[in-house]
């Protein structure tokens, strides 16, 4: 009995403090190695890293290009003394896309994009073009160069073409099948161009606001639902892994809703417990099977790598500290970070983890400049 009470008490000691050892100082200082090994991987046409996307799910792949392109823009704007060799990582990227984009649909889709066609008579995934449209914006926003003025441009048109057709102005990425994270995207990169070449979707963009408010809401949660047909019938609920991201686009579009639906969202979805930090997928009374995107969930807990990870993007975009160093200490506790060649990564992840984790912990610098004053009123 003596020996079990100086178990219990030693554990009553060390259980609290465990977060200690795992808490950074500021995950910030994370962002030179993260964007060493990055940079390395955007520069290999080819490789063990990019296939283990393409193997798993080759809408990965477009999103890690995604997530690394923001990431180095902000740094871009962030470290003026480097912007030629950021940018030199997003022109790779941005070039090596559009021409794997030629090979057709299934080298960014599931192979369910065969099974029927697209409802939208243009035959497009949202998916693709708003990624690409994002890509671009971004990096025109950040310095503009030619070459890319026209891609841009045709690119945001087919975008908005798209959204425009649709009957709750959400557009599909795969037949009969919306998602609130494409759609997210799509609306904000329209703000990006707009800022880039003064052409204005504000109406777009609160006509879109509106209609979700209306048809894309959970009753009970007041959270968007994540998946729709193309009339707007739910598909799938709220879902961890789109709000967070999803949140943080719409601060480009609205910012009261974003930050209304991180909020909802927070209450919902996230644990928090000895200075450890996790995100759900699911709401614990909406519990579904583990899918590809989602990636597993920790039972009891429910705890959830995806919705964890995008949970970091929304943590930084809101200013949330607190919740942006816990989640960083449960990663630095269960995702083994391995330091080689100068370059950081998870083991437990993977590039595309790790370019989410990039972008998390460098985003700012895009959007304010997409937002500030100066920005707009160089366009009037």
């Amino acid at each position: 009995m003596r020996r079990m009470l100086l178990l219990l008490l030693a554990m009553a000691v060390w259980v609290p403090s465990l977060q200690l050892g795992f808490r950074p100082d500021n995950p910030r200082d994370w962002v030179p190695a993260l964007a060493a090994r990055q940079r390395a991987l955007a520069l290999v046409v080819d490789g063990p890293a990019r296939d283990v996307l393409r193997r798993s799910n080759p809408e990965w792949d477009l999103m890690a290009r995604t997530f690394s392109v923001l990431a180095f823009a902000n740094l871009a704007l962030h470290e003026p003394e480097k912007k030629a060799d950021h940018l030199a990582v997003v022109d790779t990227l941005i070039t090596r896309t559009l021409e794997d984009e030629r090979g057709g649909v299934d080298t960014f889709l599931l192979p369910y994009v065969h099974a029927a066609p697209f409802r939208d008579a243009g035959g497009r995934s949202l998916f693709i073009d708003g990624e690409v449209a994002l890509m671009l914006a971004a990096r025109q926003l950040v310095e503009p160069r030619e070459a890319w003025a026209w891609p841009l441009r045709e690119r945001v048109d087919r975008v908005a073409a798209q959204l425009e057709r649709a009957p709750l102005l959400s557009a599909e990425s795969y037949p009969d099948e919306g998602w609130i994270f494409c759609n997210t995207v799509a609306l904000a990169a329209l703000r990006l161009s707009d800022a880039v070449d003064g052409r204005s979707h504000a109406s777009l963009r609160e006509r879109w606001v509106r209609l979700a408010r209306e048809h894309l809401m959970d009753a009970r949660t007041g959270l968007l639902v994540s998946s729709f047909t193309y009339e707007g019938a739910t598909r799938d609920g709220p879902e961890g892994s789109s709000l967070w991201l999803a949140a943080h686009m719409l601060q480009l579009v609205d910012a009261d809703f974003a930050r209304e639906q991180f909020e909802r969202a927070r209450e919902l979805f996230i644990g928090e417990r000895l200075g450890f930090a996790w995100a759900a997928e699911w709401p614990l009374s909406d519990a579904r099977a583990e899918d590809i995107d989602s990636g597993p969930t920790i039972p009891l807990v429910n705890a959830n790598a995806g919705s964890s990870g995008l949970a970091l993007v929304a943590a930084s975009a809101f200013g949330d500290e607190s919740l942006l160093r816990g989640l960083s200490t449960s990663l630095r506790f269960a995702a083994f970070p391995i330091l080689e060649d100068g370059g950081l990564r998870f083991a437990a992840g993977n590039p595309l983890a790790d370019a989410v984790l990039l972008y998390s912990l460098t985003q700012g610098p895009l959007w304010r400049r997409a937002l500030s004053p100066r920005m707009l009123e160089a366009h009037r």
